[in-house]
C-alpha cells in the first residue's frame, strides 16, 4: 500500500500557540459556524488499487473505519490513450466490499451505452447494496476520441444523454417504456423489479443545458471546477426549471465533487496534486487550480467552507496525499473540520 505515513503524522508541524495547521483551520470554521451534522464526505476508490480483491477489501474496511459517508468511483473506456476503469463494476465489487457507506458512480458516462442494459446493471447492483447506491452520470468530453471509440459523434452526446435519462429513469422506477429517439427505439420496455427503495440518479454537468437535465430528469446535481458563487446559482436554477416543468422536487440531493492535494503545507500539497492532475488529464494544472484547495485537512476544510455557505452539504474529494492511508484519513478529517467536529 506504499507509506502508511499518516495525515495524523503529515500535520504535526506547529506553528503559534504550539497548534497544527490543521487545528488552527478547524478553529476558524468552527468559530464560523455552529457544528452541521448534515455534512457527508465522500472519498474516491484509487483506480489503481494494488492487491486485487483483497486490497480493495482492506481500503474500504479503513475507510468506512473512519465514519467517510460515501466511497464513489469514476468511469472511462479508453481514456487519453487507452486508460480506463468501468464504473459499474468496480461500484459492483466495492459494494460486495462494504457494508455500511453508500457506493456511488461519479460519474458514469451513460452517452457511452445503450440505456436498457445500464438499467438492468442498475437494478441489479441495487439488490447488492439495498438504499445504499447513487447513480451519478455525466457526458464525458475531456477526450473527445473516447467517444468516437465507442462509435459516438462528440456532437450527439447531449441529445443521447436525453434519450437515455429519459428511458433509464422510468425503467427502474418500473414503467412501461417507449422510446423512438435519433438514438434509441424501444417498444414496451419494462424491467423487473424495480430497485427499492429507489435509486437517486445525479447528474454531473456545468452548463445551462446540464442544469436543465438535471430539473428534468435528476434527483440531484453533481458540480464541479465551478465557484460558490457559480454552485449556489446552479442550484437556484436547478429548481427554476424544475417548477417550470411541473416536476416537484422535495428534497435535492445536490453536490461538489473535489480534487484536492493533501500535505503538511500547501505548496507540497499543490506540487502532488498538480503533477497527478497533468498526468491524468494531460493539460496544465493551472486551469484547475484555483478550484483544488490544497494543504492540510484544515486548510482543504477552510477552501470548502464558502461552499458550505452557498448551500452544499456533499462534497465527494479525489485526495492527493502520499499514501492510500493518508488519502483516507485527510478525508476523514476534512469530514470532521466541515461538520465542525474533531473527535468524529
Amino acid at each position: 500500500m506504499g507509506n502508511d505515513r499518516t495525515v495524523g503524522a503529515e500535520v504535526t508541524d506547529t506553528g503559534a500557540g504550539g497548534r497544527t495547521g490543521h487545528e488552527r483551520a478547524t478553529e476558524r470554521i468552527v468559530a464560523h459556524r455552529e457544528a452541521r451534522a448534515d455534512i457527508t464526505v465522500g472519498l474516491r476508490v484509487p483506480h489503481e488499487l494494488p492487491g486485487g480483491t483483497a486490497g480493495l477489501r482492506e481500503f474500504a474496511a479503513r475507510a468506512e473505519a473512519t465514519g467517510l459517508d460515501r466511497l464513489f468511483v469514476g468511469d472511462h473506456v479508453v481514456f487519453k490513450g487507452g486508460r480506463g476503469f468501468d464504473g459499474l463494476l468496480n461500484a459492483a465489487a466495492l459494494a460486495v466490499a462494504t457494508q455500511r457507506v453508500t457506493v456511488q458512480t461519479a460519474v458514469y458516462l451513460l452517452p457511452l451505452r445503450h440505456p436498457v442494459p445500464v438499467a438492468r446493471q442498475v437494478a441489479s447492483l441495487a439488490e447488492l447494496a439495498p438504499g445504499r447506491l447513487v447513480f451519478g452520470v455525466g457526458l464525458g468530453g475531456e477526450d473527445l476520441a473516447e467517444l468516437r471509440a465507442c462509435g459516438v459523434d462528440p456532437a450527439t452526446r447531449g441529445r443521447r444523454m436525453e434519450e437515455a435519462l429519459a428511458a433509464l429513469r422510468p425503467l427502474l422506477a418500473g414503467g412501461e417504456v417507449t422510446v423512438h429517439g435519433a438514438f434509441f427505439r424501444l417498444d414496451r420496455v419494462r424491467m423487473r423489479p424495480a430497485p427499492q427503495p429507489p435509486v437517486p440518479i445525479v447528474i454531473g454537468g456545468r452548463s445551462d443545458a446540464a442544469l436543465r437535465r438535471v430539473a428534468r430528469h435528476g434527483d440531484g446535481w453533481l458540480g464541479l471546477w465551478v465557484s460558490p458563487a457559480r454552485y449556489a446559482e446552479a442550484v437556484g436554477l436547478i429548481g427554476k426549471y424544475a417548477a417550470e416543468a411541473e416536476r416537484p422536487v422535495t428534497q435535492w440531493g445536490h453536490g461538489m465533487h473535489v480534487w484536492c492535494g493533501l500535505g503538511p503545507s500547501p505548496g507540497a500539497a499543490r506540487d502532488r496534486l498538480g503533477a497527478v492532475m497533468e498526468g491524468f488529464y494531460q493539460v496544465p494544472f493551472g486551469k484547475f487550480e484555483r478550484y483544488c484547495p490544497c494543504g492540510t485537512p484544515g486548510d482543504v476544510a477552510a477552501s470548502l467552507q464558502p461552499y458550505v455557505d452557498a448551500g452544499c452539504r456533499s462534497f465527494n474529494l479525489i485526495p492527493v496525499a502520499d499514501s492510500e492511508q493518508a488519502a483516507i484519513e485527510g478525508a476523514a478529517a476534512v469530514r470532521a473540520a466541515l461538520r465542525g467536529r474533531t473527535d468524529d
